[in-house]
Parts: structure tokens; sequence; C-alpha cells
């Protein structure tokens, strides 16, 4: 029952940074795709590491990263 709570409550957090990224009109496309990226990416990593709070970073700097490559403009 604790990993339900856990992996809603990390679910929660990530669909409300989405909905957050709205605000951001001032932002670059890239910008925009970086946060994202990281937003996803930290979600990833905590589920996939059972919360972990290394896992959670992981994922969150790995999805920046590949956000940012993603929102590059060609």
């Amino acid at each position: 029952m604790d990993k339900v709570i856990r992996i809603l409550s990390t679910t929660t957090l990530a669909a409300a940074m989405a909905a957050g990224l709205g605000a951001c009109s001032n932002m670059s496309h890239q910008d925009k795709a970086t946060a994202a990226g990281a937003a996803i990416g930290g979600v990833a990593g905590s589920v996939l590491t059972n919360g972990d709070a290394l896992g959670t970073v992981g994922g969150a700097a790995v999805g920046g990263v590949v956000g940012h490559e993603v929102g590059r403009k060609k």
C-alpha cells in the first residue's frame, strides 16, 4: 500500500509540474523541453527505483539532458 501511495504522489507532483509549465510563457521552446524532460525523468527514476532519492535525481538529470537535446532547433 505504501508503494502505491508513493507512486500516486509522485505522479501527482509530476502532473502539477507539467501544468505549471504553461505559466512559463517567457521560456524558449528548448527551456520548456528541458524542464518537461526533467520532470518526466524524475518521475520515471522514482518509479524505477521505488522512490529512491538518487534514482529520482538521476532520472531528472538524464531527462533534462534528453529534453534539452530534443527541444533544440534544427
